[in-house]
């Protein structure tokens, strides 16, 4: 382990632009999106549309902060910044947390994707093979994470566009449909707009704040960009209308060809939509799509889990052995301490039946949802702190400050409630606060608030 206690700055502007995508484009799309357009029907877009201007709003208030102050750990730092030591102690163990539980599903998702090409192989081979090439990744230099994660990120951009653009030649030209076009009745000749009404609008809302769970990973690529206060502003500015033509685009493609009530009783809807223009491979293309989505949000994960051990090492809120960098300017020791957790992960993947998944998407949404939360927190207390000649002086600010922030609080909060309301996501509301009851002991036993 080297003595410089400094991180590589290799992330480069077309990395971080494409790592923004990518977080954005994810396992919530591609296999989320059935279980909301089963539950909201046609109106599914609303609560997309909803739940990116709520992204937005929190992504410019952790850009303001970021662009200000561009350090590794982002908003936990940020937390103990301007809420309290415990506060940053809280947020960064919890949203390690948050990624470790996240990686364990993506990792054993790996497995469960290989076997369709490789179904005489054990699963466990492909999981255990896809944690140790993404840990190798990420200890060699942060721009090789970059490398991965941009052409990751590619790959999946490339399909959805392609999926769009041959969806609207079926819907205006008729392409594989004998010419007749198709056009948009589906979205409300099958029970209207919204069949199960408001209601269905927000018993979807947390499979799509879900979806957008890693978006804030920007923040946390501050400290490892090469001019953060140039490359910061430019991904976060992009996020609402990345989701807008991505995720609102796609299921308007998808609904507009297929009635929604039969979306995700055939397959995943992006196999059926290659499959309607005689593509035969469709599921081959489909599951080559998804695998490198569970292997970027696998890669993404352990980039993370590794910045937030290595912060909460300087903080002097984890173990000092965290905070070591290696000759290729990474915290190795933190990245391989996640790693190994994240065996752990694998295993216990194969013990727990399936109803199991739906329970840590679901506590990964209550740890998404601190997160956010805390960085809306800590961005109304950091504009306190600055003076009238200084909040003018900022080059990058949060959109309709204070407004856009409390509504974004409220809007968390409804998230939450609904989370208690519904009984399949209820269980995070026992896991999440028991967590953090845990971490506030922790906290207290350590002695941290003492220091």
């Amino acid at each position: 382990m080297g003595g410089n206690q400094q991180l590589q700055r290799g992330l480069e502007q077309r990395h971080i632009t494409l790592m923004s995508l990518g977080a954005a484009i994810g396992v919530g799309l591609f296999l989320g999106s059935a279980t909301a357009i089963r539950l909201a029907g046609p109106a599914i877009l609303i609560s997309y549309i909803i739940g990116g201007l709520v992204i937005l709003i929190i992504m410019r208030a952790l850009g303001e902060m970021a662009v200000h102050n561009p350090v590794s750990g982002s908003f936990s730092r940020y937390a103990q910044d301007y809420l309290g030591p415990l506060a940053g102690y809280i947020t960064g163990w919890n949203y390690w947390f948050l990624w470790v539980v996240t990686c364990m599903a993506e990792i054993t998702a790996v497995g469960v994707y290989m076997q369709m090409w490789y179904p005489d192989t054990p699963a466990w081979i492909w999981a255990l093979s896809a944690l140790v090439i993404m840990t190798l990744v990420n200890l060699i230099a942060v721009k090789a994470y970059g490398e991965f994660e941009f052409w990751f990120a590619l790959i999946k951009i490339i399909a959805i566009v392609a999926m769009i653009f041959v969806g609207f030649g079926v819907i205006i030209f008729g392409i594989g449909n004998n010419g007749i076009a198709v056009g948009i009745s589906n979205l409300w000749s099958n029970g209207g707009f919204a069949p199960n009404g408001v209601t269905g609008i927000l018993m979807s809302l947390q499979m799509v704040m879900f979806a957008y769970l890693g978006v804030e990973m920007i923040g946390v690529t501050a400290g490892e960009a090469k001019n953060p206060k140039t490359v910061i502003p430019r991904a976060i500015d992009t996020v609402f209308w990345r989701i807008l033509i991505f995720y609102v685009g796609a299921l308007f493609v998808i609904m507009s060809i297929y009635p929604w009530n039969e979306i995700g009783q055939n397959g995943s809807p992006f196999v059926l939509m290659f499959e309607k223009i005689g593509i035969g491979p469709a599921a081959g293309i489909i599951n080559f799509v998804v695998l490198t989505a569970a292997l970027s949000s696998c890669n993404s994960g352990i980039f993370s889990t590794g910045r937030m051990l290595f912060n909460l090492a300087e903080q002097k809120q984890a173990s000092p052995n965290f905070k070591r960098i290696n000759g290729a300017g990474v915290p190795a020791r933190a990245i391989l301490f996640s790693a190994v957790l994240l065996l752990v992960g694998v295993l216990l993947n194969y013990l727990v039946p399936e109803k199991v998944f739906i329970w840590v998407t679901s506590i990964s949404t209550f740890g998404a949802v601190w997160t956010w939360g805390i960085i809306l927190l800590s961005q109304l207390k950091f504009r306190k702190t600055l003076s009238k000649g200084q909040v003018s002086k900022l080059s990058y600010k949060a959109l309709f400050y204070p407004f856009g922030s409390y509504l974004a609080l409220a809007f968390l909060l409804l998230v939450l409630g609904l989370m208690a309301y519904f009984p399949d996501t209820r269980i995070a509301l026992i896991v999440g606060p028991i967590w953090i009851i845990f971490l506030v002991f922790m906290y207290f036993n350590k002695g941290l608030h003492k220091k």
